[in-house]
């Protein structure tokens, strides 16, 4: 029987990677990579971050809506205008 050997891949914080101690609320365009296209802050498991660096990042995101650098919501286009389809 072959042996099959598994590499571990770790996905490392990027915050951590580039030694990062704070995260600014002002800097909307690093934020923007964290926030989905409808206004939520995306988790840990997607974006790669730590904990410590996820719980800034929550903060520094929730700064910038509360400034109005970032939306809390955004608007979604539907193709029916709100109206139910009767049948």
């Amino acid at each position: 029987m072959a042996e099959y050997t598994h590499q571990v891949h770790t996905k490392r914080c990027p915050f951590c990677k580039d030694d990062v101690k704070e995260i600014d609320y002002k800097d909307v365009q690093t934020l923007r990579h964290y926030v989905t296209d409808r206004g939520k802050i995306k988790s840990r498991r997607v974006t790669g971050v730590c904990t410590q660096h996820q719980h800034k990042l929550a903060a520094a995101v929730k700064r910038a809506r509360f400034m109005a650098l970032l939306p809390y919501t955004v608007k979604v286009a539907s193709g029916n205008g709100g109206r139910r389809k009767r049948s």
